[in-house]
């Protein structure tokens, strides 16, 4: 349990090479040189040849000047003593100083790690090439007796637990435990929609040491040293993040908003089987709004939709939609509407779209029926899981089409732009594509028993 859990022990050998790495050694040049650019300070030594350089950062190791290129004036190049040899490196300047990916505010700490990654590169390139072949990910975390232990210790503070989120996160037991164990721990117990998600790896600066969540080795330099996933936390080395598995469980602390947040990501993070937006507002159309006369079709007031919005962003699924509050069931409807015009990503995915286009253009019924299956079981499993709730709802609505006048076809022209779009931005492409989007939803509806 949380308590008794042992961190791993990191692997500091590289490390200890960083505290090994040569220091910045800066060579102000002993004349004032005209036409120094305002960015760079006296280590700065005007129009210089590659052999004066060498000469002036001879024998001393991490030392460095700046100077303007002899070939090319205007364009200026890092001259750094390394290894015993002067390596040099064109130099930019957008605000921050560059020679590669990484930007830095001063030109001290762009040597300071460029010092550090080349030293840590020479001295155990072969041992950084062999960093993922036995990573902790495997084990720490997934290991079957600790796995049990969380599972446990969860399972007899479930409603404790929950009640101490709320009034002081220092008392969560999750909380206590490393981002790898709280995954494993959620997937054991609490996650029973454990639908797969990747991560969403972002390149991040860490302040202070950090050792990587899938490796255990220290990710070394000043600044953007690995990739944190926005949505769970997970820390590891850019290279690392490609064998990471697609198990990512969002932590809502993370998530700030529901609408526009990704399908997988928002379930996920509130471990439901679909997002808690469909389903509210679902539950609540169902109770007093099918015989609604132009259900879906008739538009709510834009400012009480946004009100909607705003509710479910706040306070996610206890936001109040119910008659009190908002008398007027096309607001909710429209709100259900904008929550799927919202998503980033369509509940028909973009990776699909093609395919769903295609199948809807076969002539033969059964053949075109079988095509649009064989699609749908290419979405993702919290997309198609929405995607079956909604069109059991919508078969609902038609049942119902004496008092709302909604059949399947009506339903198909209001939601085929809203659950798919095509992945470029083409008017044109949309255009073309309408009748299609209608049918496909058209033939969800109505053969919603058969397909799902």
């Amino acid at each position: 349990d949380a308590e008794e859990y042992q961190p791993p022990i990191w692997k500091s050998y590289l490390y200890q090479l960083q505290q090994e790495a040569p220091r910045p050694k800066r060579i102000i040049c002993p004349r004032e040189v005209e036409n120094r650019p305002k960015y760079y300070g006296r280590e700065f030594h005007g129009i210089i040849s590659r052999e004066q350089a060498d000469e002036i950062l001879a024998g001393v190791e991490g030392a460095y000047i700046l100077r303007e290129s002899q070939r090319q004036p205007g364009c200026y190049t890092l001259a750094l003593r390394f290894g015993n040899q002067t390596l040099n490196y064109r130099l930019f300047y957008d605000g921050k100083h560059f020679v590669g990916e990484k930007r830095f505010e001063s030109i001290h700490d762009l040597v300071t790690d460029g010092l550090i990654t080349l030293y840590i590169e020479t001295k155990a390139s072969e041992y950084i090439s062999k960093m993922t072949t036995n990573p902790i990910y495997e084990h720490i975390g997934y290991a079957t007796l600790l796995r049990e232990k969380v599972s446990r210790r969860l399972s007899r503070t479930k409603n404790e637990s929950r009640k101490a989120s709320v009034t002081s996160e220092e008392n969560t037991p999750v909380e206590k435990i490393t981002s790898l164990v709280r995954r494993a721990a959620l997937t054991q117990n609490d996650n029973h929609f454990n639908y797969e998600k990747a991560h969403n790896f972002k390149v991040h600066t860490f302040r202070g040491p950090h050792w990587c969540e899938y490796c255990a080795n220290f990710m070394w330099g000043l600044i953007a040293q690995g990739v944190r996933c926005s949505d769970c936390g997970l820390n590891v080395h850019k290279q690392c993040s490609k064998y990471v598995p697609n198990d990512c469980q969002p932590d809502l602390k993370r998530i700030k908003r529901v609408y526009c947040c990704d399908l997988t990501t928002l379930v996920k993070a509130h471990n439901t089987q679909r997002p808690m937006v469909v389903d509210s507002c679902i539950r609540e159309i169902e109770a007093r709004g099918l015989k609604s006369e132009g259900l879906y079709r008739v538009s709510g007031f834009t400012e009480h939709i946004e009100d909607v919005k705003m509710a479910f962003d706040r306070d996610g699924d206890k936001a109040d939609i119910s008659a009190s509050i908002y008398p007027d069931i096309n607001i909710i409807a429209g709100a259900l509407k904008l929550y799927f015009r919202d998503l980033p990503i369509p509940v028909i995915t973009y990776d699909t779209y093609s395919k769903f286009i295609e199948a809807a253009k076969i002539c033969n019924p059964d053949e075109r029926l079988e095509a649009i299956h064989e699609v749908l079981m290419l979405l993702p499993a919290a997309h198609y899981e929405t995607l079956r709730y909604l069109m059991i709802h919508l078969k609902k609505v038609t049942l119902h089409e004496k008092d709302n006048f909604m059949n399947a076809e009506n339903l198909g022209i209001v939601f085929g732009p809203t659950l798919m779009r095509p992945p470029e931005d083409s008017t044109l492409a949309t255009l073309n594509d309408m009748r299609y989007q209608k049918l496909i939803v058209q033939i969800l509806i109505e053969n919603e028993d058969v397909l799902f």
